[in-house]
């Protein structure tokens, strides 16, 4: 039996029908794009920047209209903050009395409970002047370490 094969002539319509159908399309998308383009302008009331501009006032409230030049205050630049305010000076507070509550020795770090507060301070080996073990009384001062206050200068007490 003979098959009958398409002719090419109907391949290469059949192509440009799918051809012509996407640039169709394409076309259309192309068109109702800028038709949506133009209504947009057409509805949007304009003023441009001016009518986006906001200003705020002495108070630091945010209002329509541009500040009064007569109420304007000269500031220094110094007096200017962004983020977190400077210390004067580091915190580092005075001498603190307490117990050592655990120390490992083959390590080299510890914590110390601070008596009346019962708070809790890192110790490491480098900040010991005398050595010393569990439940010993101690003199410390405290400085702020990566992860909060940590005990430094410990000597026993």
């Amino acid at each position: 039996m003979e098959r009958h094969n398409k002719h090419p002539e109907h391949l290469a319509s059949s192509g440009s029908f799918n051809k012509r159908d996407k640039e169709k399309k394409r076309q259309q998308k192309h068109e109702e794009k800028e038709r949506r383009k133009e209504e947009r302008k057409a509805n949007s009331s304009g003023g441009g920047l001016d009518s986006m501009m906001a200003y705020v006032d002495e108070n630091g409230q945010l209002t329509s209209t541009p500040p009064d030049p007569t109420k304007r205050k000269e500031v220094a630049l110094e007096d200017i903050e962004i983020g977190v305010p400077r210390r004067e000076h580091e915190e580092v507070s005075n001498e603190h009395v307490g117990r050592v509550d655990f120390f490992d020795t083959s390590k080299g770090f510890g914590f110390i409970k601070e008596d009346g507060t019962q708070e809790r301070f890192f110790v490491h080996i480098s900040g010991l002047l005398d050595e010393v073990g569990q439940n010993d009384k101690v003199i410390f001062e405290t400085e702020r370490g990566p992860r909060g206050m940590n005990a430094v200068r410990v000597r026993k007490g």
